[in-house]
């Protein structure tokens, strides 16, 4: 049998059957943020930060869109690894995958990207396991986390909810058409960024859109007058979207 959505050759899974399995998943997944309704879930939504913060950093925005309790939604706010990134000088801190230059599309760091991908995906195996089903799982991020998001979401080998892509870009351009999974070719993607945003430029994210565009992908595209942030307006966008994209009452 191999294994659930595979794991890192650095760490094998030591058996196979399904309770070691769930087990190997709750001693690897990263810690989380874990913020849940009331009501058991109708849905989940994981969210993941950007470079150099950690899944608090989008934990007082939950409320704001309020869709927790009123809408039995389950919210899982990972904290990233933490790895030395080239372009801060080495530094170590919380990073989904290290970043070489300000133009990101040079020497990306492709072993980071997917073992930040593997992660993301053991935490929406646990979100099935726990009676939420794939089709009811949302991803969603900010800056590196949504390039992540992005990245997981288009390979997942299972209808996703949808993809909320915040101030971010998509990584590993050249490798779409080889890797993309058909079973998310419908997913639904909202991309949202800043016109004045100096650490993701908006035409590096205006580039993103347009790729997947070419890929035959439903892109909602947002824009707002802000730099590398989340503001009021987009906020309200984005609870709109997401109520829209997980099937419950507005």
């Amino acid at each position: 049998m191999p294994p659930v959505y595979g794991v890192a050759a650095a760490n094998p899974m030591p058996c196979w059957d399904d309770w070691c399995i769930l087990r190997y998943m709750q001693d690897s997944l990263l810690d989380a943020v874990e913020i849940n309704p009331v009501l058991p879930p109708r849905a989940s939504i994981i969210w993941l930060h950007g470079l150099g913060a950690d899944g608090h950093d989008f934990e007082p925005l939950i409320p704001q869109l309020g869709i927790v309790d009123s809408l039995d939604v389950r919210v899982v706010l990972p904290h990233a690894p933490r790895r030395r990134v080239t372009i801060n000088g080495g530094m170590l801190m919380p990073a989904w995958y290290d970043i070489t230059a300000m133009d990101f599309s040079r020497g990306e760091d492709v072993a980071g990207i997917r073992a930040s991908e593997a992660q993301l995906r053991a935490l929406i195996a646990r979100e099935t396991r726990l009676g939420i089903p794939a089709s009811r799982v949302l991803l969603a991020g900010f800056s590196q986390g949504g390039a992540i998001a992005l990245h997981t979401g288009l390979r997942y080998p299972e209808p996703l909810a949808g993809i909320l892509a915040l101030s971010t870009y998509l990584p590993l351009v050249a490798l779409l058409d080889a890797e993309r999974h058909a079973a998310n070719q419908e997913i639904p993607i909202m991309l949202a960024h800043g016109t004045q945003d100096q650490v993701v430029p908006l035409p590096l994210a205006e580039q993103s859109r347009e790729r997947l565009q070419q890929a035959g992908y439903h892109v909602d595209w947002h824009t707002y007058s802000m730099p590398h942030a989340v503001y009021p307006e987009e906020i309200v966008d984005v609870r709109r979207w997401l109520v829209q994209r997980l099937g419950l009452p507005g």
